[in-house]
This record gives structure tokens, C-alpha cells and sequence, in this order.
């Protein structure tokens, strides 16, 4: 696959500064909602078809970006 920024972007004024797939209005944080909930990548395709698998993979790669190397912290 390619970098995540290939298929994504940032633009000021849309989604409230959200990052989404580019050429969009879909938020990354729907598309993870939605695979998070247990749909399917075919499913999300249909529910938005014109947006690709490439670019729900990268959704999951900007996510993987983000948490990798945090701190993580036991919750008690």
C-alpha cells in the first residue's frame, strides 16, 4: 500500500479540521468507528461507494501511525 497520505488530507474548514479521505467528507474517525463495530471492509464499501478499499486501509494505517509508540498507561 501506499503512504497514508496519498489518500488522505487535512484542510482547513472541513469536518471542523478532521482528517478525512481525501475528495471527501468521510472522517477517518467514521471509517474506524465503523470497522470497530465490527463492519466489514466490503461493507463500508457499499454504504459509500465511491470510496475504495485503498483508501479504508489507509484510515487503518494513519490509526496505526498514530498510537504507534505511545506510552501506555495501566488503567486501575
Amino acid at each position: 500500500m501506499k503512504d497514508w497520505s496519498e489518500y488522505l488530507e487535512y484542510r482547513n474548514g472541513v469536518l471542523g479540521g478532521k482528517i478525512h479521505i481525501k475528495n471527501t467528507r468521510i472522517g477517518v474517525d467514521l471509517i474506524l468507528e465503523k470497522i470497530s463495530m465490527g463492519e466489514s471492509i466490503e461493507q463500508i464499501m457499499e454504504s459509500f461507494p465511491h470510496i475504495t478499499r485503498e483508501q479504508i486501509l489507509a484510515c487503518v494505517q494513519y490509526a496505526l501511525k498514530s498510537v504507534r509508540n505511545e506510552n501506555i498507561y495501566e488503567f486501575v
